[in-house]
């Protein structure tokens, strides 16, 4: 049954990956992994053999929904692309309230909580400047490496979704939809390199100030939840929103019994994360 859980939740979290609005990173600290797959991309060398076991289903999983679960998706989000989103919008919410406590397990002054406003007001600015954005760039490999970098990115910082930052400049379909060598290659190097220079340095922030990031992260996740609700469909018609209200209740069900399978089988508990 652990098993899968864990290939659920990589298959969703490689879903969320491409999902407009939603980033990988998001659903790994609503999952309970952020922390150990930060420990891995920052120092692999000495994780490999205590980390990789026990994350290997999650990243089968994710491999299996970015690459495969994501045309089941693309198909639902062409048909009925508010309440897809909406779905993984109640599935974030439901999880909102375990990840404020988690961040206060520290301790929680008047300045973590700034943190978590500043960060929230911050996401917000950029995620609409992102949606707002007309710019486009040419494919090529500088816009290849920038894919990369994206995908990296929205692992490492949670709330920065991976599509969210491609759309707006032109290159999802043709960075990403088209997976050719001169595409690959740059992709990959740009996702390696970006993991490489900053999960290390997000591993020990975790470390030092882990109750600022935390409050910082829980802040981000709340802003790109807000931003992600598609609001102008609430407005369509009644059976819409109904729908839309739905969808969002079922994930934040869907949500409150994954944290409760979560705490009964914690892939990484307290006294194994050391």
């Amino acid at each position: 049954l652990r098993l899968v859980l864990r290939l659920l939740q990589g298959m969703l979290i490689g879903v969320g990956a491409v999902l407009p609005g939603i980033s990988g990173g998001v659903l790994c600290v609503v999952f309970g992994i952020y922390k150990p797959v930060m420990e891995l991309l920052g120092d692999p060398l000495h994780k490999f053999r205590t980390h990789v076991p026990k994350l290997l289903p999650v990243i089968a999983g994710a491999v299996v929904g970015f690459l495969g679960v994501a045309k089941i998706l693309a198909f639902f989000l062409e048909t009925s692309p508010a309440p897809s989103v909406c779905l993984f919008i109640g599935l974030i919410t439901g999880m909102l309230p375990s990840l404020f406590r988690e961040a206060g397990e520290q301790g929680r002054t008047g300045e973590n909580r700034i943190v978590s406003g500043v960060t929230f007001a911050a996401m917000i600015f950029l995620l609409f400047s992102l949606q707002t954005s007309k710019t486009a760039v040419e494919p090529g490999l500088g816009a290849y490496l920038f894919c990369g970098f994206a995908l990296a990115l929205s692992v490492i910082a949670p709330g920065m979704s991976f599509s969210t930052l491609l759309m707006p400049l032109g290159l999802f379909v043709e960075g990403i939809g088209h997976l050719r060598p001169e595409v690959l290659i740059p992709g990959m190097t740009g996702c390696v390199v970006t993991f490489v220079c900053l999960a290390r340095l997000v591993n020990r922030l975790l470390e030092k100030q882990y109750a600022g990031m935390s409050h910082g992260i829980f802040g981000i996740i709340s802003a790109a939840t807000v931003m992600t609700v598609p609001w102008n469909s609430f407005a369509t018609s009644p059976e819409t929103a109904s729908r839309n209200l739905f969808c969002m209740a079922a994930g934040i069900v869907a949500a409150l019994l994954l944290e409760v399978m979560n705490e009964k089988m914690a892939c990484f508990p307290e006294n194994e994360t050391e």
